[in-house]
């Protein structure tokens, strides 16, 4: 079924958004600090028409054969993001934790093991008698996942702004923000439009509504000036230190701690009380050595 007028122009709007994010980020040259966003870009600002024009001629008496062409090529894009998206998501992680070495380490491996956990659960739903349909089962799949872990992502940026000393006008911080809703519009869209046939309904519409919004708060994003990275300066007793100093620790293959018998006491706690004999440790012993 063709686009009415609105859907059509809102389809052109968000092409021009996608172009405008993509040219300021690279005349800005933010692809050195976020290259999976930028690739993420070129995808948007290539496939967006691209598919606009399949979709055109389908539309048209004459096109009906070209479903095909559109059908791998939508699902196709889709697949690509939901990768995408992941890396996305590790690199606007390593960026807010680049001052904590310990922390960032240690999130690339539980990354890691969340993307084999997404990709298992996936392809363990996937109905694979459907044929060629099985393709959108597998795309929505790991956008779910994917999605799931953008609110996590979202969720731990803003619970934890104050002790990361992360600005809310840093772009990772924007970037968060918009994949988050993009992820809520994209829940939000799978629950209701099994209810509607159409291109044109109003659900669509409002999707995306949302979408347009997202895009218009990444160019702000993008076009304003970011505030001056400095170090990050966290006290010694501080929560987020101790937490970088044991990431460290059990990254550190050259240190051998004896680990008390178990207690009554929280697991988290004990580990924390073995950092700081280790670092006291340590510390006396670069005194004495001096």
């Amino acid at each position: 079924m063709p686009l009415n007028f609105a859907m059509s122009l809102m389809s052109a709007a968000e092409f021009l958004l996608w172009a405008v994010v993509g040219y300021v980020f690279w005349a800005k040259r933010l692809q050195r600090r976020f290259p999976a966003m930028s690739a993420y870009l070129a995808l948007r600002v290539i496939s967006t028409p691209a598919l606009l024009a399949i979709l055109w001629v389908y539309g048209q008496p004459w096109g009906h054969g070209y479903y095909v062409a559109y059908f791998f090529g939508y699902w196709g894009v889709y697949i690509a993001s939901a990768v995408m998206l992941f890396f996305i998501c590790m690199e606007i992680f390593r960026a807010v934790l680049s001052g904590f070495s310990g922390l960032m380490r240690f999130s690339s491996v539980i990354f890691r093991w969340a993307a084999v956990a997404s990709l298992i659960v996936s392809v363990s739903n996937v109905s694979w008698h459907r044929g060629i349909l099985v393709m959108s089962d597998i795309a929505y799949g790991l956008m779910r996942s994917v999605s799931v872990l953008e609110l996590c992502l979202l969720a731990f940026l803003c619970f934890a702004m104050n002790a990361l000393r992360l600005s809310p006008r840093d772009r990772a911080f924007g970037f968060a923000i918009g994949f988050g809703l993009m992820s809520s519009n994209d829940f939000v869209h799978a629950s209701l439009v099994s209810q509607f046939t159409t291109l044109n309904a109003p659900v669509q519409v409002a999707y995306e509504a949302v979408i347009l919004l997202i895009l218009g708060l990444w160019v702000a994003y993008v076009a304003q000036p970011e505030p001056a990275r400095k170090p990050v300066v966290v006290a010694a007793n501080s929560a987020i230190y101790r937490w970088n100093e044991i990431a460290s620790a059990l990254g550190h293959k050259g240190t051998s701690i004896a680990v008390p018998a178990p207690s009554n006491s929280f697991f988290l706690t004990d580990v924390e009380k073995v950092v700081d004999k280790v670092l006291t440790r340590n510390l006396r012993e670069s005194e004495t050595g001096t």
